[in-house]
């Protein structure tokens, strides 16, 4: 029954911006926390970044820190991640996740915590 739908994906120039949104269906997203992934061809999924469903408090890893925002609309149900700054490096499948261990976000965003996955949305950085 729970359901989460990312988009917002696409072609953007190496120092664009982006914002991503993950959509939740049959539940509240307010009540977990909620994680972004991504994976780039050939390499494992690795966590970016999580908001928690108690008080808003976030994580992000410190690759993506000062370029990576993750925030939360509950009146649409809908988690975002502001992608700015994007490099060569970025180009990936984004994904959105419920965690399964809590409503918190830990000191670290670890796939195997994650319950609910979304499809993924592509980004794709090209000049």
């Amino acid at each position: 029954q729970v359901q989460l739908v990312e988009s917002g994906g696409g072609l953007v120039q190496p120092g664009g911006s982006l914002r991503l949104s993950c959509a939740g269906s049959g539940f509240n997203l307010d009540y977990y926390a909620i994680g972004w992934f991504r994976q780039a061809p050939g390499k494992e999924r690795e966590g970016v970044s999580c908001l928690s469903g108690r008080d808003g408090s976030t994580y992000t890893e410190n690759d993506m820190k000062g370029r990576f925002t993750i925030s939360r609309d509950n009146i649409k149900n809908t988690v975002y991640l502001q992608m700015n700054s994007l490099k060569p490096e970025d180009p990936a499948v984004y994904y959105c996740a419920t965690r399964g261990r809590g409503s918190s976000c830990p000191r670290g965003v670890w796939i195997y915590e994650y319950e609910n996955w979304g499809q993924g949305t592509q980004v794709t950085v090209s000049s």
